[in-house]
């Protein structure tokens, strides 16, 4: 998780040289060895990335090479605005301007390559003084032990006293009359949900402790499936399960079995019987593939339930008749009752502690195994904490949610994160995601498919993958908007904090001002920030400007949505590395005549504002992609209310 946003810096620096090579190329030979050696360093990220645990002394190596990073960066998008600076006037002038800028622009380069060879140097003498003090280099390991802490403690919950599962009675009913119907043939029943919300230590536990359930069905095997499995041990845990759940001895020689002697053993043992087997935390579409012929059934009703975070899983076809449960949070009260059971003796909350505990419970969101988790903590500690992100009483909660990280793609990895940004409980829409990831250089180009699809991917995928919580839905199904659990974006906040991948409310590349006009007055200072959000309406007074200095000028994304600010001043044609301007909301009436000078802005969102016409300059930009143009009539009683903006010719030059 922590290789995030330092193999993103990596990645946009290698871009960048890549495509501004013409630029570039008065220091192009200190530029192509320092590239080289960026690409070296972001292979061995990419093989710590596929690691569950870093050592302090890899820690410590992505640290020098995050700082390293930041500088590059800096340099490079500095330079570049050096070499495009705007230049008003005619031909004439601008190459007058060239000619008379050029001795400056000599220097500028040699400049630029001095500063590049001390970085060079630097970035050598990381993998030296690893070396020197017998740091050993990122090993390619998956740490089995972390993985199987996090598994047990799931597990665990199994166990817990039928008194402390509440809220689930519909459901286990439900799932009981699909597993006892007469189709005579097998059946799945896929349970998903996102990591702790009760699929495997809540519903399909208690389900499987139905008394009708052990009553109907004559063995039975609960399998938790990790993420990397081997067949073989999958199909021997199996052989363990069903015949330990009928008290009988296991083969003598079952350890030693190969893959057809085990499928042997597997398949003589069911075809006889109406089993039961529970296949948990299922993370590849492809087991059912592998164990599809071990699981026989001749007529006898046989059942497989399946759990997973995945909803692509779930919505798989098993060549079986199938059923697709999704979980669904706690309601509020079941919540509280579960969490006062595990936290209190008597199951009541003493009235100091009232506030403290309902705001815990809210932010918990309905997830179970955190409730218990939280719950559990506070009965053998002294006190509450409020703060989520550091309490000690969610580490096993954190856990699992990493497992769910983890598997991620890495293109996703830097998309969920982003969603962090966003206040709580932000409804999210599908088309703003898609043009900031865009905008920030998350969607890598693909010869195959245009960005904006591979962008719609990713947005579908995290809700797939139970990361996110569809709120809207188009008429064919689609997720529109999206939301973020209280507890996944506390976690994910903290992350992105402590990997400078960004910041909600100083050296950071992505700032987020949600709550506080304090900040306001500090923007000056944060030369680095390459992302600024805000988001309430109370951060700025109105008929205010906004003042955007020079230390911001290579800022990339500027989101001011529902600001309520009246005038955007002329220097915001100076933002040369903006590609994303989010001005929806806002009291603006004009755009400054300067915004024809951004030439690489790709989203210009003007909706709802006060603007009428928009000036001749937006001919100009060849990179714009989506002109996001319309207001709301709020004279007009009938659903005629949308009113439209005047645009000059000009815009007809745009061919993007």
């Amino acid at each position: 998780m922590a290789l995030v946003g330092v193999d993103l810096m990596i990645g946009k620096i290698v871009s960048i040289l890549e495509n501004e090579a013409s630029l570039l190329g008065g220091v192009y030979d200190e530029l192509d060895e320092l590239k080289r050696e960026l690409k070296s360093m972001r292979s061995c990220l990419d093989d710590a990335d596929r690691k569950r645990v870093l050592t302090q002394g890899e820690k410590t190596w992505v640290e020098d090479v995050r700082d390293m990073c930041n500088p590059v960066e800096n340099i490079i998008e500095e330079f570049i605005y050096h070499m495009n600076k705007p230049q008003k006037g005619g031909k004439f002038t601008k190459h007058l301007y060239r000619a008379i800028k050029f001795p400056e622009n000599l220097l500028e380069m040699h400049r630029v390559a001095s500063r590049l060879q001390d970085i060079k140097k630097k970035l050598k003498s990381i993998p030296e003084r690893r070396q020197r003090y017998l740091v050993d280099p990122v090993q390619v390991t998956i740490s089995n032990e972390n993985q199987r802490r996090v598994q047990n403690d799931s597990e665990a919950l199994l166990f817990a006293k039928d008194d402390h599962l509440v809220g689930i009675e519909d459901d286990e009913r439900l799932l009981v009359k699909w597993l006892t119907d007469e189709y005579p043939g097998r059946s799945v029943i896929s349970v998903v949900g996102m990591g702790g919300s009760g699929k495997s230590s809540t519903l399909a536990a208690k389900v499987c402790k139905n008394q009708i359930i052990k009553q109907h069905f004559e063995c039975s095997a609960w399998i938790v499936v990790s993420q990397n499995y081997v067949i073989e041990d999958i199909l021997r845990r199996m052989i363990e399960e069903f015949y330990g759940s009928k008290n009988e001895k296991v083969p003598a020689d079952l350890s030693s079995m190969r893959y057809k002697e085990l499928l042997r053993v597997l398949v003589d043992y069911l075809v006889p019987k109406r089993y039961i087997v529970v296949l948990d935390d299922v993370w590849n579409r492809n087991l059912w593939i592998d164990i599809n012929v071990s699981l026989q059934d001749e007529g006898r009703r046989s059942r497989a339930i399946l759990t997973t975070r995945k909803e692509e899983i779930a919505l798989s076809s098993f060549g079986v008749k199938s059923y697709v449960y999704n979980i669904q949070p706690l309601k509020p009260s079941d919540a509280w009752d579960l969490f006062c059971m595990k936290a209190f003796s008597g199951n009541s909350c003493p009235e100091e502690l009232q506030h403290t505990a309902s705001e815990l419970v809210r932010k918990c969101g309905g997830l179970p195994l955190a409730l218990l988790a939280l719950g559990e903590w506070i009965n053998f500690s002294s006190g509450l904490n409020q703060e989520l992100r550091n309490n000690p009483g969610l580490e096993v909660v954190k856990g699992i949610l990493f497992l769910s990280f983890s598997d991620f793609p890495y293109q996703l990895k830097r998309c969920f994160l982003y969603c962090s940004i966003f206040p709580e409980d932000y409804q999210m829409e599908r088309g703003k995601l898609v043009r900031l990831w865009i905008a920030e250089g998350f969607i890598e180009h693909n010869k195959a498919k245009k960005p904006r699809l591979l962008a719609e991917e990713y947005f579908e995928e995290l809700v797939h993958r139970s990361m996110v919580q569809a709120v809207t839905r188009s008429h064919r199904g689609r997720p529109k908007t999206c939301q973020m659990h209280d507890l996944v974006r506390e976690l994910t906040i903290s992350t992105s904090e402590v990997e400078k991948f960004s910041i909600v409310y100083n050296g950071v590349p992505r700032l987020s001002i949600q709550t506080t006009s304090k900040v306001i007055k500090s923007i000056t200072r944060l030369a680095k920030v390459r992302s600024l959000f805000m988001f309430s309406t109370n951060l700025i007074p109105p008929s205010s400007a906004i003042t955007l200095p020079t230390g911001l000028r290579l800022i990339r994304v500027l989101h001011l949505e529902s600001v309520p600010i009246e005038t955007l001043s002329d220097e915001a044609g100076d933002l040369f590395n903006l590609s994303y301007l989010n001005l929806k909301g806002t009291k603006l009436k004009e755009l400054p005549k300067s915004i024809g000078r951004l030439r690489n802005l790709q989203t210009l969102d003007i909706r709802d504002t006060k603007i009428e016409v928009v000036p001749d300059g937006i001919g100009k930009l060849q990179k714009l992609q989506n002109l996001l143009a319309y207001r709301d009539n709020p004279n007009v009683d009938d659903f005629c209310f949308i009113s439209g903006i005047k645009f000059p010719s000009s815009i007809c030059k745009l061919k993007a």
